[in-house]
């Protein structure tokens, strides 16, 4: 079966709390938090843990925070291959306020990565990397990073002939955009951005997905929106998949939550239909619970059933243009 490499370049421990009424100029007593291994691809780490399959998770750690980091991931039994730096790993902060139900999350940028320090990561993928493998490249990049970094990282999949999975955003989405992708999945916002347009709107949609795969070199797409589901689309078929309504609790991780399903649905020989289901799936289940819980199987496979059993629009096939 085909290994899994998630790789997070400005991972984070994710703080959670909650507090019953947010004011300002007051001291507002918290409840004691809750601490997570955060960050795209430790997140997707996470999330194919609780799916029970295993993944090295890569990432660099610096400081306090980043030793804090590292024995959080050991806690979930994932193996872990650790890039030091000199940099502190950063801390976010997520409260929920109880008297209303909204959540307030407070991110901060990352430390700055030395040229040595994310070259050897380049280096070690070298080493890690075989025929085949899935590496999950997730989350934003620290700042004054090379913006093109996951383009050199393609350079490295295509040579170990592995699958780029790309999920990125900030300075380095438009840049990104000249990697060889296996698969990638922008949000509608950052869809807009790529394509250069202020919104799209439904109909918009699957011509635009189309004029997108035909400009850069990705061979699924697939546009996470949010609530609503998804649409996946190949040069040559494209599909919607509905998301079922459920009372979230949180969408930290969703996304990642969402990758992780459709990635281990592929390691197991499904179709891209069906991986994307079980991905939006893993997505909704994740907003099941507070904090960065992420998804759990048993969530997953109930609301993988419902979907099953409600995608009307099954794929279809995109006529060639004359």
């Amino acid at each position: 079966m085909n290994k899994i490499i998630t790789l997070t370049m400005n991972p984070v421990v994710d703080k959670d709390t909650s507090v019953a009424g947010i004011v300002p100029n007051k001291k507002l007593r918290c409840k004691a938090p809750a601490y997570y291994a955060g960050g795209g691809g430790i997140n997707v780490s996470r999330a194919l843990k609780n799916l029970g399959f295993e993944s090295l998770c890569m990432y660099l750690s610096g400081g306090p925070m980043g030793i804090h980091l590292q024995q959080l991931i050991s806690n979930n039994n994932i193996e872990q291959k650790v890039v030091p730096i000199e940099g502190w790993t950063r801390e976010n902060l997520s409260v929920t306020d109880t008297n209303t139900q909204l959540q307030y999350r407070f991110v901060v940028p990352g430390p700055i990565v030395k040229k040595e320090e994310w070259k050897e990561v380049l280096t070690l993928l070298e080493e890690i990397l075989q025929k085949d493998d899935f590496l999950v490249a997730s989350g934003k990049l620290p700042p004054k990073m090379p913006t093109d970094f996951y383009v050199q990282v393609s350079k490295i999949t295509d040579k170990k002939e592995a699958k780029l999975v790309l999920d990125t955003s900030g300075e380095a989405l438009l840049p990104s955009m000249k990697a060889n992708i296996f698969l990638m999945k922008p949000n509608l916002g950052e869809l807009s951005t790529i394509l250069h347009v202020a919104s799209i709107s439904a109909m918009e949609l699957e011509p635009l997905a189309k004029r997108l795969l035909e400009e850069i070199s990705c061979k699924v797409l697939v546009v996470s929106l949010g609530a609503k589901g998804a649409l996946w689309a190949t040069k040559n078929e494209i599909e919607y998949i509905p998301a079922p309504t459920v009372h979230q609790k949180s969408t930290i991780g969703a996304g990642d939550s969402m990758v992780a399903g459709m990635v281990f649905s592929l390691t197991h020989g499904k179709s891209l239909g069906e991986a994307v289901k079980y991905g939006v799936a893993c997505g909704t289940a994740a907003t099941l619970h507070p904090g960065t819980q992420l998804c759990n199987k048993e969530d997953a496979d109930k609301l993988y059933e419902w979907i099953e059993n409600n995608t009307v629009k099954k794929a279809k096939k995109i006529p060639k243009l004359i």
